[in-house]
């Protein structure tokens, strides 16, 4: 099996190839470094443009190579690596193109402009978001500088089908990686405010109900053998997502993995707006399982 990870000298690639470069080095599986370029224009033209382009193409796709080489050796993660460049009219779909030509099962990202330690889709991480067919993982701004290993899986729950699989798949890369897991169901309280006749410590009384709710769901998965008797698991609460994710006490190296809805007739990953909201709060890289 084989990764892919996006790589641009420019726009977020070394926090893309740390984390790709970990994953690949722990997993044992080769790492296909890969460049989109933009496709060249249908119509041949008079001047010498045609000409600088294509030169332009391979003077970029070179420097990523160079530069990507020098980031992987300055990191000292032994892995196999192939540098690739794939032409394209979009970013998304050349990363596509470069899953799919190299029959990987997970496809990395690095997080667009956005603060230092979070992590940031962007319009390319979008758009995978709803058309990639294999997982995908994004690394927040700067995992490169705070991380240069990775120290547990952390699963999160919310009581459907589909997060019932991703801790399942979850657990099951801690097992290749080596590492501990747990698993965590977030309770948040959200901005809705109740009525005056409904009493002060109505918001209160409703999240407490709800972290209820979450533990018996976790009850379950141990019930029906999802989470073993050595896994952690736990309900976190917060007055927002952001609050939540900040109590969940992350460390630096871990990897939050997320399910999510499928969408169309094949599997694909679709955020809904639960797990949108837990990506964009994360501060670590998150591992986005398709439904």
């Amino acid at each position: 099996m084989t990764l892919v990870v996006g790589y641009h000298p420019e726009r977020g690639g070394t926090d893309a190839l740390a984390l790709a470069a970990l994953l690949a080095h722990r997993l044992g599986e080769p790492l296909v470094v890969t460049t989109v370029v933009p496709t060249p224009w249908t119509t041949p033209s008079m001047a010498r443009v045609d000409a600088e382009f294509e030169q332009w193409a391979q003077d970029l796709a070179a420097h990523a190579a160079r530069t990507g080489a020098a980031e992987l050796a300055r990191m000292a993660v032994p892995v196999d690596v192939d540098f690739r460049t794939v032409q394209h009219k979009s970013v998304s779909g050349g990363l596509l193109q470069a899953v799919a030509d190299s029959a990987a099962h997970t496809l990395v990202l690095g997080s667009a402009d956005g603060p230092d330690g979070e992590v940031s889709l962007g319009s390319t991480g979008d758009r995978l978001l709803h058309s990639s067919s294999v997982a995908l993982a994004v690394s927040p701004r700067g995992f490169s500088a705070r991380s240069g290993h990775l120290t547990r899986i952390t699963c999160a729950y919310a009581g459907t089908p589909e997060s019932r699989s991703a801790v399942a798949a979850g657990l099951s890369l801690a097992g290749r990686l080596g590492i501990a897991a747990r698993v965590v169901t977030f309770a948040v309280r959200g901005r809705t405010m109740y009525p005056p006749e409904a009493g002060l410590h109505a918001e209160d009384v409703v999240l407490a109900a709800l972290s209820e709710q979450s533990a018996a769901a976790l009850h379950d998965l141990r019930t029906d053998g999802v989470i073993g008797p050595g896994v952690d698991a736990t309900v976190v609460t917060g007055g927002s997502w952001r609050d939540a994710l900040d109590a969940a006490g992350f460390a630096p190296g871990e990897i939050l993995v997320l399910g999510t809805s499928p969408r169309g007739p094949i599997r694909r990953v679709f955020l809904g707006s639960r797990a949108a909201k837990i990506v964009r709060s994360s501060p670590v890289p998150v591992l986005v399982v398709p439904g």
